[in-house]
């Protein structure tokens, strides 16, 4: 391809014609005419078969052209979408990080959408002709699927650290804890020993031994729960799936908490959805998660608080919920709640919700999560429904009639 003066690259065919075309009759024109259809048909065909959106603007800033992977990343109708703003069409995009480009330098940056549904893009912006003011192109990448395949890969990687952490220190710190719990068993029955044979008071002094003692058994219990959360976190077992109903699991879970919730003062709701359909799961481990997140809102609300234990369905997926009444959760914490060791108590192991997420997503389900500082926070595990597929077979060809046979035909058998 041959460079004209100004150092752009030349159409031969189209230079050829724009230089011919006085000379051309109309049978002449006319073939050029529906050559350019052809090329341009050709061009709409590619541009349509990419996966990338392309978005081409005016020199006003408005929408001249775009395929079908950008109207379909964008969510809008091509025809409703022409002569149109960007901001109108991508109003998440900030103006100024197109100026560069309008100046003739390329621009790079990601955006995140939130309508009609969460999406990450990558978007490239170039100008079209070299000089400044004028037309820009704009290639969107949906990367969406790459962020999330990123997530999870540093999130098992994450996983993979934990368990070699685990396999080096929970037999370390397990033997001198248990020793440690036994010793001050020991302790604790010399202290009721002496207490016992003291004729007179046994003074303050035997008192604070015996306060020491009980927190002293307190950390060590609190150490071994850490250390289960722990085993549980980084060595997980592959879910037994059955067809089960989340609504049995919410009263299992209520039967086993239930004392607990009373001694402390919470009021419980049970909003459970009738004609819920079953879901492939396993109903202890789905249990775990949920007894984890009970255990979370009735740790972060004071008496008198409220507890709401619900589920539904949506055409997608079945669903349950806990809701709290406490304190909530910063918007700043919400997306490091799933991150291993990370916790927004003060006595907290920051496994639990780990142990949660791990659960549900080899469901092959999801978590979301909803919180409003001193209001409260709802987390609501979604298990994907079953579906079912109708199998579409061929209908029978016509038998051929049989053909006249010489032996006579059985009579009919009377019912």
């Amino acid at each position: 391809m041959a460079l004209n003066k100004t150092g752009r690259s030349k159409s031969g065919f189209l230079d050829k014609v724009l230089n011919r075309l006085n000379r051309l009759d109309p049978e002449g024109l006319q073939s050029v005419v529906q050559r350019l259809q052809r090329e341009r048909a050709l061009l709409g065909t590619l541009f349509n078969t990419i996966e990338d959106g392309i978005v081409v603007l005016d020199h006003s800033g408005k929408v001249a052209y775009l395929n079908q992977s950008a109207a379909q990343i964008l969510s809008v109708s091509p025809d409703a979408t022409l002569n149109q703003p960007l901001s109108r069409v991508l109003p998440e995009l900030d103006a100024a990080l197109l100026r560069p480009a309008t100046q003739g330098r390329v621009v790079r940056c990601e955006l995140e959408l939130q309508i009609p549904r969460p999406r990450y893009l990558r978007l490239y912006a170039a100008p079209i002709e070299d000089d400044p003011g004028a037309r820009l192109v704009l290639v969107l990448h949906d990367a969406t699927e790459l962020r999330h395949t990123t997530r999870k890969t540093v999130e098992a990687e994450r996983g993979h650290a934990l368990t070699l952490l685990a396999a080096s220190v929970a037999h370390e710190i397990g033997n001198p804890l248990n020793a440690l719990h036994i010793h001050l068993q020991l302790m604790d029955r010399e202290v009721r020993k002496l207490q016992g044979r003291s004729t007179t008071d046994p003074g303050p002094v035997a008192e604070r031994l015996e306060r020491y003692l009980e927190v002293a058994k307190g950390e060590v219990t609190r150490l071994d729960y850490i250390i289960t959360d722990f085993l549980q976190a980084v060595r997980p077992s592959a879910p037994r799936l059955r067809d089960g109903s989340v609504n049995d699991v919410v009263d299992e879970a209520l039967r086993l908490l239930g004392p607990e919730l009373e001694n402390r003062g919470l009021q419980v709701v049970t909003r459970l959805g009738r004609g819920i359909p079953e879901v492939r799961l396993d109903p202890a481990q789905i249990k775990q998660a949920l007894l984890n997140l009970v255990k979370n809102a009735m740790q972060s609300m004071t008496k008198g608080g409220t507890l709401t234990l619900s589920t539904g369905t949506t055409p997608d997926d079945v669903w349950l919920a806990v809701a709290d009444t406490g304190s909530g959760i910063a918007a700043d914490q919400l997306n490091r709640l799933f991150e291993p060791l990370y916790t927004t108590k003060r006595r907290g192991s920051g496994l639990g919700l780990m142990v949660v997420q791990r659960i549900v997503r080899d469901h092959g389900g999801r978590i979301d999560v909803e919180s409003e500082v001193g209001r409260g926070t709802t987390f609501r595990i979604r298990l994907p429904r079953q579906k079912l597929i109708a199998l579409e077979f061929p209908s029978p060809s016509p038998m051929p009639p049989p053909s006249p046979s010489p032996v006579a035909p059985e009579s009919p058998r009377q019912p």
